[in-house]
């Protein structure tokens, strides 16, 4: 069984990535810039393949990696994770000593204050607690996810319409269509601070944007999963946008969802 790492960049010297990221498995590389190019090169034995294009969108960067995908398993990415050592052997033996699970969640270190996820105990991911990993922390059986035919939408996150959100949305199209998804208390590497490409603060837009996200994401549930959200959230979220004026804002995102 081998891993193939998935690496989303944007104008990154591709040639220095698989040093500076500690990758250590077989990877492919998609780094938007203002090009369209490719090379390939050596790394620790491993071949680093990187495809440049002049894009932009992460969903469409993942999009790009994952219809290249040719190894057993593979592991999504960003430019900003620097890897442990062993990260892809450890993730190789847990799927060998889970042969019914079809995708594994990880734990990646991040600053505190933009952790949004901690995986404390193993447990299954069902519809009611997959909102919140990131693609980083995504290991996925390569033909199980070809053959489910899912991608990324490219409505969501860094350079697409709307802020952020393409992670929860994929997971829950995996979990639709019946894969058996597990997290785990296994840590395979860390984030390396850098500004944000989609966060701004707690904004008009913020709101509204994940106003659509929750059309797409929780349906006839999205108004009750709103509340939810500000009710969890208001101290730290509504300092300058009163809760009121956040739903509302959702709302209207809602209704953008609705006209498509």
């Amino acid at each position: 069984m081998k891993l193939q790492t998935l690496v989303s960049a944007v104008g990154q010297k591709p040639e220095l990535l698989a040093e500076k990221m500690n990758l250590q498995t077989e990877t492919i590389i998609i780094n938007q810039c203002e090009k369209n190019d490719y090379i390939e090169y050596s790394h620790r034995g491993n071949c680093i393949k990187v495809y440049s294009f002049a894009e932009k969108g992460v969903g469409l960067s993942r999009n790009n990696a994952l219809l290249r995908a040719s190894e057993d398993l593979i592991l999504f990415s960003d430019e900003d994770i620097v890897y442990d050592e062993g990260y892809g052997e450890k993730i190789i033996r847990c799927f060998e000593e889970r042969p019914w699970a079809d995708m594994l969640l990880f734990n990646v270190e991040v600053e505190e204050s933009r952790a949004t996820y901690h995986i404390d105990k193993e447990h299954r991911i069902r519809f009611y607690n997959s909102g919140r990993y990131p693609t980083y922390s995504f290991a996925i059986r390569t033909k199980k996810i070809h053959k489910a035919n899912i991608t990324f939408s490219l409505l969501f996150g860094g350079g697409a319409k709307y802020s952020n959100g393409e992670d929860s949305l994929f997971l829950m199209e995996c979990l639709k269509k019946g894969l058996k998804i597990y997290a785990l208390p296994v840590t395979i590497g860390k984030e390396v601070p850098r500004p944000s490409t989609w966060f701004f603060g707690y904004t008009e837009k913020f709101f509204f944007d994940r106003g659509v996200l929750y059309y797409y994401l929780y349906g006839k549930l999205r108004h009750l999963m709103a509340v939810r959200f500000l009710l969890a959230h208001q101290k730290k979220m509504c300092e300058t946008i009163s809760p009121k004026q956040a739903l509302t804002l959702m709302l209207q995102g809602m209704k953008e969802g609705e006209k498509g």
